[in-house]
């Protein structure tokens, strides 16, 4: 574990999140700026700065985990598709983003385009009792898919 990282801290359950699934090689939780309500991240619980670095049999097990977060969020949101990118914007630690797409722009975010092609900015967080209500949603979705 890189002690800095902060998704290794994460994994190891020394900072707090709202967890969806988590197994002996991944977790997956909600991310603390979404682009949309539901927006997961799924990280290896192993430190890999990017996601081309990733063993193939871990690669196939975050794409699995976020299939199933996807068709979870379809269930519980309605919306035709969900994305998934790895991005590396914030953390140097290998992490797929899995959104639902309401819109055409939900992956790209208009919050990052507002800033132009070379800048970025945070999207808001959403209120914790927020987070814990959606993490809860998500959980009960997969639990059904």
């Amino acid at each position: 574990m890189a002690d800095a990282c902060l998704f290794c801290r994460i994994a190891a359950g020394e900072l707090p999140a709202h967890k969806l699934h988590e197994d002996e090689a991944i977790i997956a939780f909600l991310d603390l700026h979404p682009v949309r309500e539901g927006h997961a991240l799924v990280i290896p619980r192993a430190h890999h700065v990017w996601f081309e670095d990733l063993p193939p049999d871990l690669a196939t097990r975050i794409t699995t985990c976020a299939q199933a977060l996807a068709r979870a969020m379809k269930l519980l949101y309605g919306v035709p598709r969900v994305g998934m990118v790895y991005t590396g914007i914030h953390v140097p630690h290998a992490h797929a983003h899995v959104v639902p797409m309401h819109g055409i722009h939900d992956i790209t975010s208009q919050a990052y385009l507002a800033d132009g092609p070379d800048g970025f900015s945070a999207p808001p967080q959403l209120p914790p009792e927020r987070m814990a209500q959606v993490a809860a949603q998500l959980r009960a979705a997969l639990d059904q898919g």
